[in-house]
């Protein structure tokens, strides 16, 4: 069964009810309105501030995208990318590709030109739909993208040589376009992270997005009447994946453009959510709001909210301890996979297993695991090994890149790249990227385990651990701290913070500075490493200051 299935079933089943609600508080928000002030503003009048799409009416609005682009030309096979920051055209565009038979190919609205273009050349796409925060971007590029056949624009200002997608959407056609689609067919190519470079095309087929939607019901047990609140990019599986809960059992879910804390505690309050997918750093946003008395729950109307999870990256467990404090009453699930498996749900620690926080838990709905060595021969429990995965989910391949393709999938099974270790209770514990362990003087560090360690330090907001050339060790470990606002803290604190760690694992260099992460929450070390790389910055290291040779990043 294609994915898109599920939503001529939900759009005959439930026509009328609403799917997706869009949510814009930057059109009111101020920076001189207080908690309370902005709860009790009225939004009614404010327009574009609040919109809403039923089943039927995303159903159509697909039909009409597909008949489009048919119009134009696109045909089985064909490649179709999309440029927009989240709004509520973004899901019904998506499926409006997918029913032309084409392949969806969404890009990071974070890329420049040169890697837009980049990812459209990789990918064949012959047909692109953009915003207008992109309009700049594609003007320097244009002229350069001869596979492309046809721009489509959304929004106001469109440039001259792209056609307006709505005006000639609305007048297509609402019905089925017809096109058969098979459980094999392509579906989407994603992106991965380009954390080594530019970014590898992942393919994927209908059944694949199929079996996400099934994982993810499955470990949360989405019902109709459960409202999912969706903040990450729609670009990213992560996003797309978690929401498949709701398309599969006809669930509404409200895109929330923005990730300031009060305006996701007023989304719950007020679209009644029960589902909350969190990055790290919203979650202790949230938090060290609620500390510093800046948030006041007591405004806010949350007993709806049953369930807070998180993924795409080490989630600390003490961050967990205190939001089980403050929201004792939540089930939470820790989420782990990769772009290559079609989003988060290869390995789930389970909401019975709270107990466990640290772990990212046990293979999921429909998976299996191994932890492997250098040789591809499986581990003995409590060593440490590369993660592989093998489930209904696992991409086609790297598109264009055999060779990358054969690196990653063998004999059925992919691997991660990220380094773990069995528990004796079968739990799977994240040790570090692979590409990201240190070895200073033949040991290796993982700078996941002391990123952990270091955030239980009450002054710390987040850090990241890195390693820096050294003549004598070969690397050593240093630690950028983010400290938490309003607060300040001394390397010596830090130091002897640290003295609880093992000698070899101590972070060598501290650096007072703001951990960077990309939209999907995960640490940018190739930017810490390229800025601490070029000789520029003096750090401080625990026996004398030293200047940071280059790193190859």
């Amino acid at each position: 069964m294609p994915i898109t299935a599920f939503l001529e079933s939900n759009a005959k089943e439930y026509g009328d009810e609403v799917s997706l609600v869009e949510i814009n508080p930057e059109l009111i928000d101020r920076d001189d309105l207080s908690w309370k002030e902005y709860s009790l503003v009225e939004t009614a009048h404010v327009q574009g501030y609040r919109k809403t799409v039923t089943w039927r009416e995303f159903d159509e609005r697909a039909n009409k995208t597909a008949h489009l682009l048919l119009e134009a030309g696109v045909r089985k096979g064909d490649k179709v990318a999309v440029l927009l920051m989240n709004c509520i055209e973004w899901l019904p565009l998506y499926f409006g590709i997918l029913k032309t038979g084409a392949t969806v190919v969404p890009l990071n609205y974070r890329y420049t030109a040169e890697e837009i273009k980049y990812c459209l050349d990789l990918a064949d796409a012959s047909v692109l739909l953009f915003g207008p925060e992109f309009v700049g971007r594609m003007d320097a590029v244009k002229d350069r993208l001869p596979k492309i056949r046809a721009f489509f624009f959304l929004g106001e200002n469109r440039p001259a040589y792209a056609r307006d997608y709505e005006a000639d959407m609305a007048t297509r056609a609402a019905e089925a376009p017809g096109v058969p689609l098979s459980d094999e067919e392509d579906a989407a190519i994603y992106y991965s992270s380009g954390t080594t470079g530019f970014p590898k095309a992942i393919l994927h087929t209908h059944a694949s997005l199929v079996s996400a939607c099934v994982t993810e019901r499955a470990h949360h047990g989405q019902e109709r009447g459960d409202i999912f609140l969706c903040i990450p990019p729609l670009y990213h599986t992560g996003a797309k994946m978690h929401w498949f809960g709701s398309l599969i059992t006809g669930g509404r879910a409200v895109l929330l453009r923005g990730t300031r804390p009060k305006w996701i505690l007023d989304a719950v309050s007020k679209e009644r959510v029960t589902i909350v997918w969190l990055l790290v750093p919203w979650a202790q946003d949230i938090l060290d709001a609620i500390d510093c008395g800046e948030a006041d729950l007591a405004g806010y109307d949350l007993d709806c909210w049953r369930m807070m999870h998180i993924g795409a990256q080490p989630v600390p467990p003490g961050l967990i301890r205190r939001w089980k404090r403050v929201f004792p009453s939540h089930d939470y699930d820790t989420n782990y996979g990769l772009s290559e498996s079609a989003g988060p749900g290869s390995v789930h620690l389970g909401l019975e297993n709270i107990h466990k926080v640290g772990a990212i838990g046990k293979a999921g709905c429909g998976w299996r695991t191994r932890i492997v060595n250098e040789a591809g021969a499986d581990v003995a429990r409590g060593e440490v090994g590369e993660l592989a995965v093998s489930g209904p989910g696992v991409m086609k391949c790297y598109y264009k890149d055999p060779a990358a393709t054969a690196a990653v999938l063998k004999d059925g099974w992919l691997y991660t790249g990220d380094m773990a270790m069995e528990d004796a209770d079968g739990f799977l514990f994240l040790v570090d990227r692979k590409k990201d362990v240190i070895i200073t003087g033949g040991e290796n560090i993982y700078p996941v385990q002391i990123e952990d360690f270091l955030r239980n330090f009450e002054k710390i907001k987040d850090v990241a651990v890195i390693g820096v050339p050294d003549r004598r060790l070969g690397e050593i470990s240093a630690a950028i701290i983010e400290l938490k606002p309003g607060l300040s803290a001394s390397r010596e604190e830090i130091l002897r913070f640290a003295e609880d760690l093992p000698r070899y694992k101590r972070p060598r260099m501290i650096v007072f500075d703001k951990v960077p992460r990309n939209p999907t929450g995960k640490i940018e070390k190739p930017t810490l490493r390229a800025k601490y790389a070029g000789g520029s910055v003096v750090a401080q290291e625990t026996e004398a200051p030293v200047k940071i040779a280059p790193v190859r990043v």
